[in-house]
């Protein structure tokens, strides 16, 4: 009888818990401003977003600015419009991205900026991914795997963005390792594979000899290794992603793609609605909140496929 109100017991505490965590964002609103939802990373932080804000009790209201930063603009002030209590902002550009924010704090509602903060008015939070630390380590690993002779171009995110700024830099110190150097640049505007795609395809009929291409994201890298199959260059040809989209990784997998680095990109989104009601509720928040991205090869691959983090 003791064993069974104690079991019955623990199954009540477990249920206020879940209720308690449901509260916490009850007749509550969070604006989710994505830069584009084409991009799979960015999908992936949409979903683990709305999946755990609804477990937390909140509405979700998901923008899509398809990569344009007046779009966004819009899209905000109208979140703000709709009196959300908390904005999930992801930068659609460097250039406008500090307009959101100052609106938003002119309305009393808190920022957490994801995967890209804005100059000059950051959110109250930044959630990111560490990208400088991980793409030294990708630039290294192709020292050692192309043996220092490296013919290397780099096709970049969007201008100006801080993963774009990070990775660019990144990458370069990794590359001094060896002394391998960027022969050619190309910058996306939407880190689209078809962007990767184009440029790849250029900048090998300038160069047929370039047997490294450094996509920023693992989408411009998907694109980059299609450019390399239909050009069929005499030798091997490396490519290297950063993300670890699931996409991405299964490129891996198949040997489509050399390597790529895996953010934590679920648990950025869970961190960003844990911001929300931490912030909601007056209680203080780092001001950055950095997460690890993992070099990612054929070797490790199958474990972030099957726990993606």
């Amino acid at each position: 009888m003791f064993k069974l109100t104690r079991i019955a017991a623990l199954v009540g505490l477990a249920a206020l818990a879940a209720t308690s965590a449901q509260a916490q964002g009850q007749g509550k609103k969070i604006g989710l401003a994505v830069a584009n939802l084409q991009a799979e990373f960015f999908n992936m932080i949409k979903q683990s977003v709305e999946a755990y804000g609804k477990e937390k009790g909140y509405t979700v209201i998901t923008v899509d600015a398809k990569g344009d930063a007046t779009t966004q603009v819009n899209q905000i002030q109208d979140l703000i419009t709709q009196k959300i209590d908390a904005l999930i902002y992801i930068p659609a550009g460097a250039t406008a991205a500090a307009v959101p924010v100052k609106a938003a704090r002119a309305a009393g509602i808190p920022v957490i900026n994801v995967d890209r903060n804005a100059e000059g008015a950051p959110g109250d939070t930044f959630i990111y991914g560490q990208s400088l630390a991980a793409t030294k380590e990708l630039g290294e690993l192709i020292c050692e795997r192309t043996k220092g002779k490296g013919n290397a171009v780099m096709i970049h995110g969007q201008k100006g963005t801080t993963p774009e700024v990070d990775r660019s830099k990144g990458f370069r110190q990794g590359l001094e390792k060896c002394g391998i150097k960027i022969t050619q640049e190309q910058w996306t505007e939407r880190w689209s594979a078809d962007e990767g795609a184009k440029f790849a395809q250029d900048m090998l009929q300038r160069d047929p000899s370039i047997n490294v291409i450094i996509g920023q994201a693992d989408g411009i890298a998907l694109g980059a290794a299609q450019a390399v199959k239909l050009a069929k260059p005499a030798q091997k040809v490396w490519v290297v992603g950063f993300d670890g989209d699931v996409g991405g990784l299964k490129a891996i997998q198949s040997g489509t793609l050399d390597a790529t680095a895996t953010q934590q990109t679920f648990n950025m989104g869970r961190m960003a609605v844990d911001a929300a009601t931490a912030l909601l509720a007056k209680k203080p928040v780092p001001a950055d909140q950095p997460t690890e991205a993992k070099v990612t090869t054929k070797a490790n691959v199958d474990g972030y496929l099957a726990h993606h983090p």
